[in-house]
């Protein structure tokens, strides 16, 4: 998320292109690239779990990917303003319990001056699906494909 240019105060284009940047490093499932788009001492509420820091986003990210595999992301721009952007997400994934699960969520982002996210705030609701229903098809770990679908082009 901490892409050269990516600073606030965003506009339009600049808040989904921080977006798209976020999507395809959470994509990555690299605990360590993921976390360096934090400020250091960032703080997040994902579900009920609170997180401080970038080494408690690491070990965080370690265990969701270890429970969450076959992670897949998208996400998509809300609303934006000064230093803040909304997103609305969806992921899919099997849990440790072989079942196919997507994950649908809104988050609440600021940043500091440099571009780091330094709040992250997550709000996430699972819904088992059949396999059969993923809509989620890319090579992963890696980013979405350009032409695949996004969220409102999915219907989600």
């Amino acid at each position: 998320m901490a892409t050269s240019g990516l600073v606030p105060p965003f506009d339009r284009d600049s808040a989904i292109a921080k977006v798209r940047a976020a999507e395809d490093l959470w994509n990555t499932r690299d605990p360590e690239k993921v976390a360096a788009a934090y400020a250091p001492d960032s703080r997040w509420r994902n579900r009920t779990t609170w997180v401080t820091g970038r080494d408690e986003i690491v070990a965080f990210l370690i265990q969701k990917w270890d429970r969450e595999r076959d992670y897949r992301l998208i996400k998509e721009m809300w609303a934006f303003g000064g230093n803040r952007i909304a997103v609305r997400f969806a992921s899919e994934c099997v849990g440790k319990d072989g079942l196919w699960y997507r994950c649908y969520g809104n988050e609440q982002w600021e940043f500091n001056d440099q571009g780091q996210c330094q709040f992250r705030h997550a709000s996430i609701n699972d819904l088992q699906i059949d396999e059969a229903d993923r809509l989620y098809h890319w090579d992963a770990p890696g980013p979405r494909p350009a032409d695949h679908p996004g969220l409102s082009d999915l219907g989600l």
